[in-house]
Parts: structure tokens; sequence; C-alpha cells
């Protein structure tokens, strides 16, 4: 897998604003389309956000102004990619009164599903597309977790001009439901660990997610961190292949 450039910006601090509807994806598990909808079929998408989602997404009006455009993280080829984050943004676009982002893509797959958080912090998306300078954005998804995707996502449009207003979930699954980091945790990584700790996981210390930066607190030394990613890097290997995936 290729390498993501170094996150730099992550989420703008303060974070506007984040809305979600379950702390647990148990209830979105439990659709019957769901399973489908994750393999990448667009009307199983369909049916889950509009049994799930669009009362929420409705709710939402006065929330987020007009004119907001919506971007979820999705690959330019849909065949096995999840498809609810997209068709959330095309129906939030719509009740929302605002436009769907559809050119800015994922280029790499970094198989999250079933990954822990080194893993993913050690595998990290890429995203490339057109950016409007000073352009409203809110980000989308179904289902958020460590919330490196969506930092990623975040990053790549802050540093190319893009202003991120808001994020919409279903499930914010992750155990601080902020996003961005405390600055105490970010000062304390600083202190402890300087530049080393960025030159060894391409994030900066600041651009770290809330829950990402908790998870690194715990780790007593660099060569911890730096085991605990060659042995993520290891079960990622051995968990692709396991599904007949080339890593």
């Amino acid at each position: 897998m290729k390498s993501a450039p170094v996150r730099s910006i992550g989420f703008p601090n303060p974070f506007p604003k984040v809305f979600w509807i379950w702390d647990t994806d148990s209830p979105l598990k439990r659709h019957s389309q769901y399973r489908a909808a994750k393999a990448g079929s667009q009307a199983a998408a369909v049916e889950v956000v509009g049994d799930l989602a669009l009362s929420f997404l409705s709710r939402l009006t006065g929330e987020i102004p007009p004119g907001r455009c919506f971007v979820a993280p999705h690959a330019r080829e849909a065949t096995g990619d999840n498809a609810i984050p997209q068709v959330m943004a095309a129906a939030a676009s719509l009740l929302l009164r605002g436009t769907l982002e559809h050119e800015i893509v994922q280029t790499t797959r970094v198989y999250h599903t079933g990954a822990d958080a080194m893993e993913r912090l050690a595998y990290r998306p890429m995203f490339s597309g057109p950016i409007f300078r000073n352009r409203r954005y809110v980000l989308v998804d179904d289902v958020t977790n460590l919330g490196g995707t969506l930092a990623e996502l975040s990053d790549f449009l802050g540093i190319h001009g893009g202003i991120v207003e808001g994020c919409i979930l279903l499930v914010n699954a992750g155990r601080s439901k902020e996003l961005i980091p405390c600055p105490k945790r970010v000062k304390l990584l600083t202190v402890r660990y300087g530049k080393d700790l960025q030159d060894q996981i391409q994030v900066a210390p600041q651009a770290l997610t809330a829950n990402g930066a908790d998870y690194l607190i715990g780790f007593r030394s660099l060569d911890e961190i730096r085991n605990r990613i060659l042995k993520a890097r290891k079960e990622t290997n051995l968990r692709l292949r396991s599904k007949g995936i080339a890593s």
C-alpha cells in the first residue's frame, strides 16, 4: 500500500458541529440490506438510508445552513465499496438544500473493517479530486470509530482551501464523541516524543483524532509504538490474506 503524506491539519479546531444517531453500530447492522449496502449495492444503500437516516437528516434543517457541499469518503469504482456514505450524502444534499461532491474520491483501499486502532493508524486513506477554495463542506459517513478516515478527508479539504463546517454520521462509535483531541493530550504527546512520533505515524500530534490521541497516550515509549505498528502491519497482512486479498 502506498504511504499517505503527513496529516498536518486534521479537523478544524474547534470543530463546528457533529451530528449522529447511535453510539454503536448494532442498529445499523440489524438492517436486512446492511451487508449488501456495505458490499457496494447502491439499491441496498438507498433502502438503508431511507429506513434509518431520512428523518434524522430532515431534523438537521436549521442546524446546517443551505448551500453546503456534502462529501463522503468513497472509492472511484463503487464495486465492493461501502455504498452507504455516498447515498447518505446525496440524501443530505437534497433534504438540506446543498450540493453533492462526487469527484473527491478515496484513492487507496485501507480495509479498516475489523481492524484495531493501530491498524487504522498504520494504514491511512488518501484522497484526490477538485476542491474549491472557501467552499463550505460537511463530511458524511455511516460509522466512525477512531475517526481517522474523516480526519484524512478533512485534512485534504483544509490544505487545499476548503472549509469543513460539520460532520453527519449514523454511528459515532468512538469512546470519545469529540473529533478533535484534547489540547492537554496533544501537549503531552509533543513533550514526550517531539517530532519522533510524527515521523513514526506520519500524523502531526495536533492532527490526531481525539480517540487516536487517547490511544497513543497509553504507550510508554516510542519503541513500544514502533513495535506495535510492526505487529499491526503483520496482522493486517494476515487478515487480508485470509480473505484472499493481497495486502
